[in-house]
């Protein structure tokens, strides 16, 4: 039995002997099944994996500090080409080592699939599956964990089943390492040659079968075929089909198996703008997604993650004087309490790295529409027993009620804005939604009484936005009463049913919004000074509502081209985050940013031409 302590003095010595890249961009795959999620470099390192649940404290987290935060890497001696891409249409992240001495490729996931009981098999582990293909190539193994964020030291203990890395100052935790290779090879970066299929198996919990390259292997080809047969029941389209799919792949993997919810992003801290403080945990369920993540999923055959989502929303919403919040955590906790690792460096030095996120307790009024039309959804989508529909209605007329007391006050915005309140023009289009979605339910259950109140309600915000939210100077909607600053969210009105796209004020809106905050083919979210001053970098999402909106108004030539030019601004596999540097295009803020892949199918779905008919794809299959 051997026992190692992994130290910040033996990394360094690590850093002497291998060059480890500076990380320029989010060229990172990501794998999971769906109750945790790990990214991987296009070299095969896990830079950032959370362990057992997607909330967790990381077990590797060297995407926040180079120095201190751990991975798992495995290295080629003495260099190799190096490739990457997904098996297709699945989650199964191949990275193809092309050496002087032969040549290997690792066959990275998380284990997911359904056994006979109709239940999943999805452990918290991460398999590692070495294929040979020929010939002797060298590698090494660099197995650094930092648990509990890398707080304290980690220390590894080998037996004759695993490598067992452990915690012993602050919070216990505990991992184990499985593999066909030689353990004292694997845990001292002993050069080893690859001549047949290995594997290494990173597990939270101990394991009951013996580990065997033969079991990894049939792993692999249990999820493999749980992904393929997945994307098989995925809405085809004519146009924009692979970026449509393994957006969708990407929706599902941040889908919470327990709960339902849909995460933001799996990471934390990942900044909008290098060296600046805008970094937020993100590894939460907003509820402003929900109404997109239902429409989405739904028009993509998905109605059981739909549905999961939809319950879990409803499940969240409070009785008759609760207050609603904004976001939740993956198992519906409602207290987010932010703190800082203050001994994390962040990513690229980008201080401070943020553990929870205190906009939980923000009000921001644009929920009430949100939550509506989740209602209204859930109405129009799925039958619902009479006691399930009363609670429903109860909440429903409880929403108004809010949206009545409230809908005058300021907030902080579709932005989160921490510390300013204001007359959000998106926030009042949101609450006329609430209404408008009100009126809807009230008809399909025949709830006629509450009509004419209701309607009078919806005009009387319609015409306040009409009123006060429209700048004459600017020929547009701008992102506050009395404010002149632009901001894209009013890009937004067409898709919400509020004015048609024919509307001259929509047109001139959304000239209006290009014309301020577009810049070199991106588009920021606002430009005007917020808490943190003026914001650097391009919001993800809204070079997309750019995109629809110019093809609403019937500028559609430009808008598949501004499509198709932001396709080419993901990283090597198909992936967005949050941001975009409005120069070099890299990638920013956290990643993968669900937000940014629902409005890219969105979009993609306007500009695709229709549907692939099911005879179409069977006869794409044949030939």
């Amino acid at each position: 039995m051997y026992k190692l302590k992994y130290t910040r003095f033996l990394f360094v010595l690590q850093l002497i002997v291998y060059e480890i890249p500076f990380m320029d961009d989010l060229n990172y795959g990501i794998v999971g099944n769906c109750k945790s999620a790990a990214l991987i470099s296009r070299k095969g390192s896990v830079d950032w994996f959370c362990l057992p649940k997607f909330d967790s404290p990381s077990i590797f987290s060297r995407l926040l500090d180079q120095e201190r935060g751990g991975h798992f890497s495995i290295v080629s001696i003495p260099g190799a080409s190096i490739t990457q891409k997904y098996e297709e249409e699945t989650n199964v992240l191949v990275t193809h080592f092309d050496c002087a001495d032969g040549i290997f490729e690792l066959h990275d996931f998380m284990p997911r699939y359904k056994q006979d009981n109709g239940g999943y098999y999805a452990p918290p582990d991460l398999v590692r599956y070495i294929k040979w293909i020929e010939g002797k190539p060298k590698i090494k193994i660099d197995f650094d964990p930092r648990l509990e964020y890398a707080k304290f030291d980690t220390h590894c203990l080998i037996n004759h089943k695993y490598v067992k890395a452990y915690t012993s100052k602050g919070n216990y935790d505990s991992l184990y390492l499985y593999t066909s290779m030689e353990k004292v090879s694997v845990t001292g970066q002993v050069p080893i040659a690859i001549e047949k299929d290995e594997f290494l198996l990173l597990s939270y919990n101990q394991k009951l079968l013996a580990q065997t390259t033969k079991r990894a292997y049939l792993k692999l080809q249990r999820t493999r075929v749980y992904w393929l047969d997945w994307s098989e029941r995925t809405t085809r389209y004519r146009k924009y089909n692979k970026e449509i799919t393994r957006s969708a792949l990407v929706l599902k993997l941040l889908s919470f198996q327990k709960s339902g919810a849909i995460l933001a992003a799996i990471t934390t801290s990942l900044p909008e703008a290098i060296g600046e403080a805008r970094n937020w945990d993100y590894r939460f369920c907003w509820i402003r997604d929900a109404s997109m993540v239902i429409k989405i999923m739904t028009l993509l055959s998905h109605y059981n993650v739909a549905h999961r989502y939809l319950n879990f929303i409803i499940d969240l919403l409070p009785d008759k004087d609760e207050k609603i919040q904004i976001m939740y955590g993956i198992n519906g906790e409602k207290k987010l309490t932010e703190y800082e690792l203050s001994h994390l460096s962040g990513y690229e030095n980008s201080r401070p790295v943020r553990v929870g996120n205190a906009a939980y307790k923000q009000k921001q009024n644009d929920i009430y529409g949100i939550l509506m039309e989740v209602i209204l959804q859930h109405f129009q989508l799925y039958t619902s027993s009479l006691s399930h529909s009363e609670e429903l209605w109860t909440i429903v007329r409880n929403i108004v009620k809010m949206v009545k007391k409230d809908w005058q006050k300021p907030d902080k915005g579709i932005w989160e804005m921490r510390h300013s309140g204001k007359h959000f023009t998106f926030s009042k289009l949101m609450c006329w939604v609430a209404v408008d979605r009100a009126l809807k339910v009230a008809q399909l259950l025949k709830q006629n009484e509450y009509f004419k109140p209701w309607e009078k309600l919806r005009r009387e915000i319609k015409r306040d936005i009409l009123t006060r939210g429209w700048s004459e100077s600017k020929q547009s909607f701008t992102q506050a009463y009395g404010y002149e600053d632009m901001d894209a969210s009013v890009l937004l009105m067409e898709s919400y049913g509020f004015m048609d796209a024919q509307d001259p004020r929509f047109r001139t809106t959304v000239k209006a919004t290009q014309k301020e905050l577009e810049y070199n083919g991106l588009m920021y979210r606002y430009k005007n000074k917020d808490d943190f001053g003026k914001p650097t970098s391009a919001f993800t999402i809204c070079s997309f509502w750019l995109v629809r909106s110019l093809y609403m108004i019937g500028e559609k030539e430009e808008a598949r081209r501004k499509f198709d030019e932001l396709l080419r601004y993901s990283n090597h596999l198909g992936l967005f985050s949050e941001d975009l540097d409005f120069e070099s295009k890299r990638l920013l803020g956290n990643f993968p940013q669900a937000y940014s892949h629902l409005a890219l199918i969105d979009t993609a779905m306007l500009l695709s031409q229709g549907k692939v008919t099911s005879e179409e794809h069977l006869l794409e299959q044949i030939t």
